[in-house]
């Protein structure tokens, strides 16, 4: 935890305290950690493994919103806010993470100001990022929003060992959900990526093949 950004600001004996408030436990893949509509009453903090955060519109179709990776935290808007989850986290694979009880996260927060100040950037960053998606949805069509998707995949969770193959498996309807395109769609563009040698495509291993052309594709002045 004292490596991880979001807790460096913790002293000694607050991370004692901390450590004695939590609990580690694991969730196998398609488990639901957390669902849209519950009250939160801890923080998750993620330390093997990737979940995927997401909402039903009012159509029922699924939106991706963000994808976790081991270091980071989930959970923790709703708790400060003691609203209720907007969203539905869910284990892409099996995870491991540590949980940390509300009123202990919530006493550190506001006891420790550099605590505090680390949770106001890690909001921050959020609302740049989710800013950031509503230009992409709304400018960029599916052709640049996957390509955008891609490299998003490839800078959050890399590359497996032969340098080329991302390290996160998305089924076609979990990227569909993530670009906000149908399935159909999807598939398509995937296929024209393909085509053109700017990914290579085995079930749902994804090579990236040619980062310039894909690079170009997503548009990024947008």
């Amino acid at each position: 935890m004292h490596q991880n950004s979001f807790f460096s600001g913790l002293t000694e004996k607050e991370l004692a305290v901390l450590n004695s408030n939590k609990s580690c436990s694991c969730a196998k893949k398609g488990r639901v950690i957390f669902s849209e509509g519950g009250m939160p009453s801890g923080l998750f903090c993620i330390s093997k493994g990737k979940i995927k955060l997401s909402a039903v519109g009012f159509d029922g179709k699924e939106q991706i919103l963000r994808l976790a990776k081991p270091g980071d935290i989930i959970g923790y808007r709703s708790l400060l806010s003691n609203d209720r989850y907007h969203c539905t986290a869910v284990a892409l694979e099996d995870v491991d993470y540590c949980y940390i009880e509300k009123d202990c996260f919530l006493k550190l927060v506001h006891s420790n100001r550099a605590f505090c100040s680390a949770i106001f950037k890690k909001i921050s960053a959020d609302l740049r990022n989710a800013e950031q998606l509503i230009v992409s949805m709304s400018q960029k069509n599916v052709r640049e929003r996957m390509a955008e998707a891609l490299l998003f995949l490839k800078n959050t969770y890399g590359l497996e060992n032969d340098g080329t193959t991302l390290n996160i498996q998305l089924s076609r309807i979990e990227l569909a959900d993530y670009v906000g395109t149908s399935t159909e769609s999807a598939i398509r563009v995937l296929s024209e990526f393909n085509h053109d040698k700017l990914i290579g495509l085995s079930g749902k291993r994804i090579r990236l093949l040619d980062l310039e052309k894909l690079t170009r594709t997503a548009n990024p002045r947008l």
